[in-house]
C-alpha cells in the first residue's frame, strides 16, 4: 500500500525488483512523476534501461564530463559538469547501497526517500545524483534522436494506463475509493482487486494465444496486443456459477467470430 500523496519515483525500483514473477525486464517506462536523478543513477546497477517520458525535457540540462566540449549545437543546453571526483570518492558507498538493495536488507523506496530527505551536502546522495545526471543526459540524447525509443515508451505507458482503466472498471461500487479505515482492510481490498485484474488478464491471454495462432498474426503485430480489455466480460448484474458448460480440463471454450468478419 502506497499513500496517494506519495511521489512515484522512489517506488519505481520496488516494482522492478520485487514483482515476484519470472519476468526478465530490460526496459522500463514511466511518466515524469516517476523520474528523478537518483532513480536514473540506480537503474544501471541493476541492469535496467530507464526510459521515462519527461514532460519538461526542453527545460532540463545536459551534464557533460569535465573538460568535455559541448559543441555548437549543445552549448545552450548544458549545465554544470559532472563531479566525477566526488563520485569516485563515494564509489564504495554506492556499491554498498546497491548491494543492500539487491540482497533485500533494505528496500529501494526506503533508501531513495531517505536520500532525497538528506541535506544537500550529504556525500552519498550527491554522488548518486551525479551518476543519475550522466545517465539522464545520455537518455535525453537518445530520446531526441531515436523515434523507436519514443514509440516504445508511449506504447508502454498506454498499456499501463489500460491496466489502470481495467482496475477502475472493476472497482465500480465505490468508484475507485478505499473507504476502509484500517490498513489491514485496505490491504485486503487492494489484494482482492489485484486478484480480479490478474484473473481477467490470464483469461484474455489464454484466448488471445489461441486466436493469434489460428489467424497467423505476425510477431511484430502480436507484441502490440495487450490482454487488458474487458468489453466481453459482464462486470455488473447477476452472477451464475454454472459448471454444466465448463470445458474439459486443458481445453478452452470455442472462439467467437465477430459479426463484421462474417459479413465480409
Amino acid at each position: 500500500m502506497i499513500a496517494a500523496t506519495a511521489g512515484k519515483a522512489p517506488y519505481v525500483l520496488d516494482g522492478l525488483l520485487y514483482h515476484a514473477t519470472g519476468l526478465s525486464i530490460e526496459e522500463h517506462y514511466t511518466d515524469t512523476g516517476g523520474a528523478s536523478d537518483h532513480v536514473f543513477g540506480l537503474m544501471p546497477f541493476f541492469g535496467y534501461r530507464f526510459a521515462p517520458r519527461l514532460r519538461d525535457l526542453k527545460e532540463r540540462r545536459l551534464h557533460l564530463l569535465p573538460q568535455q566540449d559541448a559543441g555548437a549545437l549543445l552549448v545552450g543546453l548544458t549545465g554544470d559538469p559532472v563531479a566525477v571526483g566526488h563520485v569516485a570518492d563515494h564509489w564504495d558507498e554506492l556499491l554498498r547501497l546497491v548491494t543492500s538493495i539487491r540482497s533485500g536488507t533494505v528496500t529501494a523506496s526506503a533508501m531513495l526517500r531517505r536520500l532525497s530527505a538528506y541535506p544537500r551536502q550529504n556525500g552519498l546522495a550527491l554522488a548518486l545524483r551525479e551518476v543519475g545526471r550522466i545517465e539522464r543526459s545520455i537518455f535525453m540524447l537518445d530520446w531526441l534522436r531515436d523515434i523507436d525509443l519514443r514509440r516504445r515508451a508511449q506504447a508502454g505507458l498506454n498499456k499501463g494506463e489500460a491496466r489502470n482503466a481495467l482496475a477502475r472498471a472493476l472497482f465500480f461500487n465505490q468508484l475507485g475509493e478505499l473507504r476502509d479505515r484500517r490498513f489491514e482492510n485496505q490491504t485486503y481490498r487492494a489484494s482482492g482487486l489485484n486478484l480480479l485484474v490478474a484473473a481477467i488478464i490470464l483469461w484474455n491471454t489464454r484466448y488471445l494465444e489461441q486466436a493469434i495462432a489460428g489467424m497467423a498474426v505476425p510477431p511484430e503485430t502480436a507484441r502490440h496486443i495487450a490482454p487488458l480489455g474487458w468489453e466481453h466480460i459482464s462486470l455488473t448484474g447477476d452472477y451464475r456459477w454454472n459448471t454444466d458448460d465448463r470445458p474439459p480440463v486443458g481445453q478452452l471454450r470455442p472462439l467467437r467470430t465477430p459479426t463484421s468478419l462474417l459479413a465480409a
